[in-house]
This record gives structure tokens, sequence and C-alpha cells, in this order.
């Protein structure tokens, strides 16, 4: 026993042992960490031969405290000198020493990689390197140092003071030097040709017009910069925005998977994310086949569609969208391959796919419907109830459905298939299957359900699909509900 209480003493000494050590190093760590300078800010007598901290600053450019809280553009106060190391190199070797050197140069936006020797000399000239990386000769790799052996060039490094003004800043330095410090930062924005789209948050509106100028100044091809306004209008699927920088043209050129198309941003629904979605869908899709699109916007499912050989029927209840869908059609010379129409999602499906569907199903191509209104469409499944009479029923060439809808429940797949389910009135698990499209908002993701549409469904009398599922169908004629903005 006394043997055993000796054991656990030692081994309680060793661990409080250990915990000491570890403090005292932390201590000293952080003691370190407090005590380091920047370089950028010391004279150059202070380092003899070498004026360049070993313990370099994290970032390169340190933005002038007067430019915080800044919510008009003053660019020259951005302007900040810096010494940063540079090698002097004979011109004949200098592209040679340049390449050897790509992972040590200074990397900054409009910054020349090498300079004017301070001599003036026509025979050398001045390689800029990152402090970060280069601090003193023994910084550079094995690699490195070989190199400037073999081109005889002396690994020893001078100063330069390096002129560092607003162009040269990225957009994210610039907005983290003006906005209060401990607020979110962003320079995220979707683009729509050249147009920057930014959902800026509350804090961030006090500063919205030097956002938008920083925004545009730091993406070549931006013209123009606009913030929401509004959550989407679910019925013409557009919302409110306000141009925070540059012109007021709306109308802008895209290309999309070798698609061109044109549109009014201000007054259509257009979301670039969607871009691999469209293609995913339309690679389904081969010549011959039929294409409804419910909900085709400006075209991004139809017109590719259209171009692979399918014959296409694309509605949109937007005027705007559905004269952009016609414009084009004609652009990439598929209207002969798309008939349109300027309809509710409910009509178009009772209307135009009701009387081309008996004919298709007598046939072997395929046919596919499209639903993307995440939002909504989910509820407009119930439209297929009972769509056809009991006539020539089919069991070979029953279409596919394509219904995409949001969701905020912890098990997505299960929440969108009985949603689908309780619209269509039969159960849909195990006969369909579901595909994550993005994530669009904290805990709400688009997802996609496709399946055939049973063929209870489109013979069946709409009353006995209700007795089936438990619930009445949905009678929403029209989009009333928000949905996603970006």
């Amino acid at each position: 026993m006394t043997q055993f209480k000796h054991a656990c003493e030692r081994r309680m000494l060793r661990l409080l042992s250990r915990v000491f050590t570890q403090t005292q190093s932390n201590i000293k760590a952080a003691a370190v960490h407090r005590s380091f300078r920047p370089a950028a800010s010391l004279p150059a007598s202070a380092y003899p031969g070498f004026s360049v901290n070993p313990i370099m600053e994290p970032k390169l450019y340190r933005p002038p405290p007067e430019v915080r809280g800044m919510t008009s553009l003053d660019k020259d106060a951005f302007t900040q000198t810096i010494t940063v190391p540079a090698l002097r190199v004979p011109t004949g070797v200098l592209n040679k020493v340049v390449k050897s050197l790509k992972k040590s140069t200074i990397q900054r936006p409009g910054v020349p990689r090498v300079v004017q020797d301070k001599e003036e000399s026509s025979d050398f000239r001045l390689v800029l390197l990152d402090p970060h990386r280069v601090s003193s000769p023994s910084s550079f790799s094995e690699a490195e140092a070989e190199a400037l052996r073999s081109f005889s060039v002396p690994e020893e490094l001078q100063h330069y003071e390096l002129r560092l003004t607003y162009h040269n800043l990225k957009s994210e330095e610039v907005l983290e030097a003006v906005l209060p410090q401990g607020q979110d930062v962003t320079s995220a924005f979707s683009r729509v040709g050249h147009i920057a789209h930014m959902n800026l948050r509350d804090h961030q509106l006090p500063y919205k017009n030097l956002i938008g100028q920083v925004i545009m100044d730091k993406n070549p091809g931006v013209t123009c910069v606009v913030n929401k306004t509004n959550i989407i209008d679910s019925t013409y699927r557009n919302f409110k925005m306000e141009v925070l920088a540059g012109e007021e043209n709306m109308v802008a050129k895209v290309k999309e998977n070798g698609v061109i198309y044109e549109f009014d941003f201000s007054r259509v629904y257009w979301n670039s994310r969607l871009s691999t979605e469209h293609q995913r869908v339309v690679q389904l899709v081969k010549r011959g086949d039929t294409v409804f699109d419910v909900f085709a916007g400006v075209g991004p499912f139809a017109i590719p569609a259209a171009r692979l050989g399918a014959n296409v029927l694309a509605n949109d209840l937007n005027p705007e969208s559905h004269r952009w869908l016609q414009h084009n059609c004609k652009l990439n010379k598929v209207e002969k391959k798309v008939r349109t129409f300027n309809l509710d999602g409910r009509a178009f499906i009772q209307g135009p796919v009701k009387q081309e569907l008996p004919a298709l199903l007598k046939g072997t191509a395929s046919i596919h419907i499209v639903m993307n209104l995440p939002a909504l469409a989910l509820d407009f499944l119930d439209a297929f109830r009972g769509l056809l009479d009991q006539e020539s029923p089919c069991d070979e060439n029953l279409p596919t459905v394509h219904c995409y809808g949001f969701y905020k429940e912890n098990e997505p797949e299960t929440d969108v298939v009985e949603r689908a389910s309780r619209s269509v009135g039969l159960p849909l698990k195990g006969r369909c299957s579901v595909h994550f499209v993005r994530n669009v908002a904290p805990n709400k993701d688009m997802m996609c359900v496709s399946f055939t549409l049973p063929k209870e469904v489109l013979f069946s009398a709409d009353q006995e699909l209700t007795e089936t599922s438990g619930e009445p169908a949905p009678k929403r004629q029209k989009c009333e509900e928000p949905t996603d903005s970006t």
C-alpha cells in the first residue's frame, strides 16, 4: 500500500512538472510576441548591414489610423512608404534570377518585382523581395541559394524604400482599414456581366458608397455596383436594388456554359451560382427529348437544352423574363426549337403541358419537366394530379420531374421528399432521388428532388389522391412567398 502511495505521488509530481514547464514556455512566447516591432517602422540604422527584423509582422501593409471610419473615399490617405529587402542583380541574368526566386519576390497589385538600381547603373537592377519570406541571406531555400551562386549573384541584401498607394492594395485590405474594428468585412459579390451585386449588412450601410467604389476600382470590367434593398418578390422573382457606384446600366450580358444571355438585371431573376446545376440537368437531356420548363426565367435551362436538339416549351409569369427569354432564344439561334409562354406555372401545366403530354407518352423520347422556383415549386406539384384522362396510360415513357425547394430541417432529404409526396398525393420515398444544389444561408440549403411522375398521379382523380395522402392539395395559384436572392 505504501509503495502504491509513493508511485501515485511520483506520477503527480511529474504531471505538475510538465504543466509548469509548458506554462513557462507559453509565457516566454507571449513575451516575445509582445516585444517585437515590425521592420517597416524601424530606421535602417537599427540593423547593421540589414534593416529587416527576423521576426516579421503578418501584414506587409499597415494602414494609417486616420482612414478608419472613412465614408467618402480618399485614395491619397492610404499612401505609405515601407522598407523591403532587395537583391542587386546583373541585368544579364536578371530573368533567370527572377524565375528562380519567384516564391520569394514581392507580390503586390501594381508593384514591380524589378526596379532601377539605386546607383542608376544600366548593368544592374534591384529585385524586390517579400520581407515575410526573406529576412536575411539564410532565408533563401537551398535551391534558391544554389541558383544565386550559379549566377554569381551575391546574397547581400539591400534596402529599398517602397511607396505603396491605394492602387497597390487589395479590396479586402482597404475595407478592413476603413470599417470599424471587430465587424465583418466583406468584399464578396456576385458578378453579372459588368454588374457586381452585393448583399450588404446593416453595419456596412454607412460605408456603402465607399464599398461600391472600392469593388469597382479593384475588379476590372465591373462598371456598376448594386446592393439589394429588399427580399425577392416571388411573383416575378426580382428585387429592388440601389446603385452604389458606377453607371446605372442594368442590361447585362453574361456567358454561361457556352451560352450568351442578355437581360435587365433589375427586372428579372438571374443567379450565377446556379451555373453548375443548370449544366447538370441539361446533360440529362438528349436530342429529340422534350423539356417543359415551368419557371424558365431568361432561359438557363431551356436554351442549352434546345441547343442539344431537344424540343422545349418554356414558361415564365414575369413579362420581362418572357421578353428576354424570347430575345435570348433568337440571340442563340434556337427560336425554332423553343416555344415560349407567359403564364402562371399552374396554368402552364394544366394548359400547354396537358395538351402535349398524351402524344409524347406514346413515343420513346424522354420527357423532362423542370420546376426551378425553390420557394414554392413543391407546392405546384399538385397541378399534376389527374392531369390526363384515363384513355391511354403508359408505364414506359412517363415524364421525369426535377423540382427545386429550400429546406430548414435537420434531415433535408426526408423533408423535401415528404413535402413533394404531400403535394403529388402519393408517397415518393424509394421512387425519387434528391440532389444537394447549394447552401443559400445558415441552415438553409437548396435541393432538387427528381422522380418519374407516377401514372397514379397523372391518370387519377384528385380526390382519390387527397384521401391517399391524408392532406388536401395546396391551392396556391401564384407565388406569394419570398425566396433566395443570391
